[in-house]
């Protein structure tokens, strides 16, 4: 896992977790930590999170996504983690699910041709919202789950997401889930271009391989965003993640893997 070092890293594979699970190998190159640190004094833009004026936003997390990813199956952990810790801060969790077509709207079959389009179409599930999620996850009462009917989940138009967390005086978000390089970057541009603060946070995001993993990091900590640990996110909530929190998160993920659902989240 990243640490504030010359070039934050992550580990290969996490002990306890899914044996069929996987963690990136992130980093942020020194030189950028650099540029930012003579730009404005410091490595990170937001050094403060007001729980109560924040979201955790995961994207994507549903079986056509997880589960033939590896690394999508070992972020579930984290994002668990965080999601209990922000509500216990007195925060927001918001969900969000592919829409009912693909995301390039009218555009997608002449681009990715009719049957990938009807493939992308048919990604989010099927049945009500909250029981398409992954089912390792709960999903509190208070949880908002929404679709989004592009990549971004804060493109003008195509989401509910931006105006209810600004109804709920929301302005920072944390941004998890898959895959990174595509709907969760998406996502974290289009929020940092409407006026939201943006943490993308490194180990609990996923892509299908480390180095687009990494280009996607490197552009939203260049230019759109923070990008920060879990551990660095439970640190700014005032909750330490402590000696084997990770692990027990990560055993408790493999108990529900191994026994089913948790309760009926529809």
């Amino acid at each position: 896992m990243g640490t504030d070092s010359d070039a934050d890293t992550g580990a290969g594979a996490d002990e306890g977790a899914d044996p069929g699970g996987r963690t990136h190998a992130w980093r942020i190159e020194p030189r950028e930590y650099e540029r930012h640190e003579l730009r404005r004094g410091r490595r990170h833009a937001y050094e403060r999170i007001e729980a109560a004026r924040t979201a955790l936003v995961v994207i994507d997390m549903v079986a056509f996504f997880v589960a033939a990813n590896p690394y999508a199956r070992g972020i579930v952990p984290r994002i668990a983690l965080l999601a209990g810790a922000l509500r216990a801060a007195g925060g927001l969790v918001a969900w969000v699910l592919p829409g009912r077509q693909a995301p390039l709207g009218a555009r997608s079959g002449e681009f990715y041709g009719a049957a990938a389009s009807e493939v992308f179409a048919r990604s989010g599930g099927e049945g009500p919202p909250r029981g398409r999620l992954w089912p390792a996850f709960e999903v509190g009462a208070d949880d908002l789950v929404v679709e989004k009917s592009a990549y971004s989940a804060f493109f003008p138009g195509r989401s509910p997401l931006p105006g209810l967390l600004v109804e709920r005086g929301v302005d920072t978000v944390l941004v998890t889930g898959t895959l990174t390089d595509v709907c969760c970057e998406s996502s974290a541009r289009d929020a940092a271009t409407t006026g939201f603060r943006v943490l993308m946070v490194a180990d609990a995001n996923a892509a299908r391989r480390d180095r687009d993993h990494n280009a996607a990091l490197h552009v939203i900590y260049r230019s759109f965003g923070d990008v920060r640990s879990t551990a660095d996110v439970l640190r700014l909530l005032g909750e330490p993640p402590g000696p084997g929190r990770m692990a027990e998160a990560e055993a408790e993920q493999g108990r529900q893997e191994r026994n089913g659902p948790m309760g009926d989240h529809r």
